[in-house]
């Protein structure tokens, strides 16, 4: 839900973060990674968004809520464990009634776009099971493809969690521009699982109908090879240069890597090496060979990189957190801009895929309960 919400606050939404009051959304306190105070996760997914401390258990809270939603918001996004905001009374249907009645002959309500975004979906025998990112990935069978022949892995980043804030905030886009036709929101309900299985497309097709499902491969391609990670020796500074990712494609590319780069025309002939079936199979073997060439040359990963640009062969260098903050294209392209913190200005990423001619909103990342006087304010709500 939080990157959700907060795709849609760079568009330029308007986002109302609902936390508990003193601990706020537990994601704050996963850790203190930046600056020594905020959570790495926290400061990623809530920049721009006005942050409303609620005690919802609290009816004079909960009061405030609804007013709020009846006044300020056509679209209402939760990710409670299904069934429990019909229990609190924030379900479609008590949010679309309760607008209505508010304001009769408006149909506010029935302009509601009401997003749920849940583990498993709102119905069906996996419901109510309890859900995170890394049971996700078990489920959806990415465990099943992802590390090493002998040990599984999970992915490196919350793909789960991602995979369905995409999902939903592209689904709240499509649903405001069908109100735009229609005049009438519309529940969406969108779950991890989902959303996870339908980034494994491909796999699924591998295993259709019984057959066996992509092999564990590491960092590399599981059938095609060479397309993974190459060690490049040593750097100029006397330290391990960084692996260097190669992405061979198909035999022409094979013969323009043995032939022009590694200076081996032998492996073109060699049966083990002659296709790429053969060489998937033989793999260790071609490994050590590519890897221990690159390693012979004097400059690590940067000369193994030019070698490779010099002939036309896809590669990559392996970088680590700090080679993507210092990443020259990111530079190049400008895509770093600075948000406000209580701990001062931050680098953040401009979100992809934006026209020139707009400017991201990239404001503040929110305190807790930052905005309670000036929402309750704009709402005519004394606190006592």
């Amino acid at each position: 839900m939080p990157l959700a919400t907060r795709h849609l606050s760079d568009l330029g939404a308007r986002v109302i973060k609902i936390e508990r009051p003193g601990s706020g959304d537990f994601v704050r306190h996963h850790d203190n990674r930046v600056r020594g105070k905020l959570c790495s996760h926290f400061v990623w997914i809530n920049r721009n968004k006005e942050s409303l401390a609620l005690d919802i258990k609290d009816p004079k809270d909960m009061e405030i809520l609804r007013k709020l939603v009846c006044e300020k918001a056509d679209v209402f996004v939760q990710n409670l464990r299904p069934g429990d905001a019909e229990k609190m009374g924030l379900g479609y249907e008590d949010m679309k009634r309760t607008m209505n009645e508010a304001y009769p002959g408006e149909n506010r309500g029935d302009r509601l776009i009401y997003a749920s975004i849940s583990g498993y979906g709102s119905n069906g025998p996996y419901a109510h099971k309890k859900a995170y990112d890394l049971l996700i990935q078990a489920e959806a069978g990415l465990l099943s493809i992802t590390g090493t022949e002998g040990e599984m892995a999970k992915v490196g980043c919350s793909i789960a969690d991602i995979s369905a804030g995409i999902y939903a905030y592209s689904s709240i886009m499509a649903a405001i521009m069908q109100r735009q036709k229609t005049g009438r929101g519309c529940v969406i309900d969108v779950s991890m699982l989902e959303s996870l299985v339908e980034w494994m497309g491909f796999p699924l097709y591998y295993a259709f109908e019984g057959q066996s499902g992509p092999k564990r491969a590491g960092a590399s391609h599981a059938s095609i090879y060479p397309y993974g990670p190459f060690s490049t020796g040593m750097g100029p500074d006397g330290k391990e240069s960084a692996k260097v990712m190669l992405g061979v494609q198909n035999e022409r590319e094979w013969k323009i890597l043995a032939t022009e780069v590694l200076q081996r025309e032998d492996l073109t002939t060699n049966p083990k090496f002659k296709n790429t079936a053969s060489r998937s199979d033989n793999r260790a073997e071609l490994e050590a060979i590519i890897s221990g060439i690159f390693a012979s040359w004097e400059g690590g990963a940067e000369e193994v990189v030019r070698r490779l640009e010099q002939a036309g062969i896809a590669n990559a260098k392996v970088n680590d957190m700090q080679g993507v903050w210092e990443h020259q294209q990111l530079a190049a392209r400008g895509r770093f801009r600075e948000v406000d913190t209580e701990v001062g200005p931050v680098k953040s990423f401009l979100p992809p895929g934006m026209s020139a001619e707009v400017e991201a909103r990239m404001e503040r990342i929110p305190t807790i309960g930052e905005h309670n006087d000036s929402i309750l304010k704009e709402l005519g709500v004394a606190r006592e």
